[in-house]
């Protein structure tokens, strides 16, 4: 299947990183790169190109959509996970970048190949790995954890209030025979949720295949950990641009830019700081910026994507 995934707030992303022509730029989540693609257009021959993506296919894919620019710029694609960036940065022999680009989630070509496991959509082996290199699946953790943690990470990620419930079900199957297919799963969510509520709020199994994914892919361990590292790695100037696509992730961006603008830990009350921590840069976005109205009639996915834009100081 080809790799196809129509990039979210594309104009809004590439007019948010303030391209300099001759800058180096950085996107971790390659994907089939639609957002690099623009990216390059807009770089001189002296300009510089880092793509980063921990899926194959996504890899074999932005390769040949970049290939128009091979000769004109130096482009670096490199398998890994974005959280690896500054090790990838140093290998390259990059001292600092102008810009970054996230564009968090699951690929249209992740949700669209049924053998990948995503989505509720079609019957296939419970797999929903970002990076196929990994042993661990989401088979491992619907027949490994115990309830109390499928109880936590399917209220926690998934933020699904009948998520005891399902929880409780998933154990109960599993002791009959081990669950092996997003269609099995389906039809044992389907039967925790009440009927009442399963006609509401789109398909049952939807925050529950989210969380299980966010928990399998550390999802949101990555992104905590991986902002600060990449706001220190922005030349004075630079921008880095977060999509995100659900409210956690959102809430993460929102802080830790918040943070890196005003990091001062002294009490409100004192005349001046005294904690010594410096502002690294200023927060662009004083609200994510949203999908247009044609955009969201163009591509649903777009949805619930929110961009957050932070400028190094």
């Amino acid at each position: 299947m080809e790799f196809s995934h129509k990039s979210v707030l594309l104009d809004e992303t590439i007019e948010g990183l303030n391209i300099k022509a001759n800058g180096t730029y950085v996107d971790g989540t390659l994907g089939g790169g639609g957002h690099a693609f623009h990216v390059c257009a807009r770089l001189s021959d002296e300009a510089r190109f880092i793509g980063i993506d921990q899926d194959a296919a996504a890899i074999e894919a932005a390769s040949a959509r970049l290939l128009p620019y091979q000769d004109k710029i130096q482009i670096d694609i490199v398998r890994s996970n974005y959280l690896k960036t500054p090790q990838v940065m140093n290998d390259l022999g990059v001292n600092g970048v102008d810009g970054i680009v996230l564009d968090l989630g699951v690929s249209s070509y992740q949700l669209d190949t049924p053998e990948r496991g995503f989505t509720y959509r079609e019957d296939a082996p419970l797999d929903m790995r970002m990076d196929q290199r990994q042993d661990m699946t989401a088979k491992d953790i619907i027949n490994g954890y115990s309830e109390m943690e499928l109880y936590r990470v399917i209220r926690d990620y998934g933020e699904e209030k009948f998520a005891k419930n399902i929880a409780k079900h998933i154990c109960k199957a599993r002791q009959e025979k081990v669950i092996e297919t997003t269609f099995e799963l389906n039809d044992i969510i389907k039967a925790a949720i009440p009927i009442r509520a399963r006609s509401a709020g789109g398909h049952p199994s939807k925050r529950t295949y989210q969380a299980i994914r966010i928990e399998l892919n550390k999802e949101l361990t990555i992104l905590e950990q991986s902002i600060d590292q990449m706001i220190d790695l922005l030349n004075p100037g630079g921008r880095i641009c977060i999509i995100t696509f659900h409210s956690l992730e959102d809430r993460i961006v929102k802080r830790i830019f918040k943070t890196n603008e005003n990091p001062c830990t002294c009490p409100p009350d004192f005349p001046k700081c005294v904690c010594g921590k410096v502002s690294k840069g200023k927060v662009i976005t004083r609200k994510p910026i949203l999908p247009s109205q044609g955009e969201l009639e163009d591509n649903r996915r777009s949805k619930s994507a929110k961009l957050r834009i932070f400028e190094r100081a």
